[in-house]
């Protein structure tokens, strides 16, 4: 089965550097991840995050309690960063994040192919509610994001 695929584009009136760095430090993520998710890193921090990291996580979807595993499988300082899932609530989750200078702000875009199990009904599970849950992990992102970095 064909993953599924989430693009976002955030605009940040910041220095790109400034946006990379935060963006470089996985305590981070606990700043962008809803609560309802109770999303904890538990990896020791902080962590060198270069080609080839691991970081291990637990999260909570429907009350229900995942590790997480990841890997950072691409790295490019200022420029880009991949981390594809090994272990967790999906069958794939590969989630690239692209920083490009525009206009005097970063364009920050988000690509996310991902793939929830469910085998045949795959594809109803993800119309009637994954794709929704993605949607709204990333708007509550970039409501944060506006205010850190307003």
């Amino acid at each position: 089965m064909k993953p599924h695929v989430y693009n976002q584009v955030t605009y940040i009136n910041r220095p790109l550097s400034e946006v990379f760095e935060f963006f470089s430090k996985a305590e981070n993520l606990n700043k962008l991840t809803p609560p309802i998710l109770e999303f904890k890193i538990i990896t020791p921090l902080p962590i060198k995050m270069e080609k080839g990291t691991f970081i291990d996580y637990k999260i909570k979807l429907n009350g229900i309690s995942f590790k997480w595993k990841t890997q950072i499988t691409a790295w490019e300082n200022n420029r880009r960063f991949i981390d594809t899932q090994i272990k967790g609530p999906y069958k794939i989750w590969i989630h690239e994040h692209l920083f490009e200078e525009e206009n005097g702000q970063v364009k920050m875009t988000d690509t996310v192919q991902y793939l929830s199990p469910g085998w045949f009904l795959e594809p109803i599970i993800n119309k009637l509610y994954i794709s929704k849950k993605v949607e709204e992990i990333f708007a509550y992102r970039t409501i944060e994001l506006d205010k850190l970095f307003a």
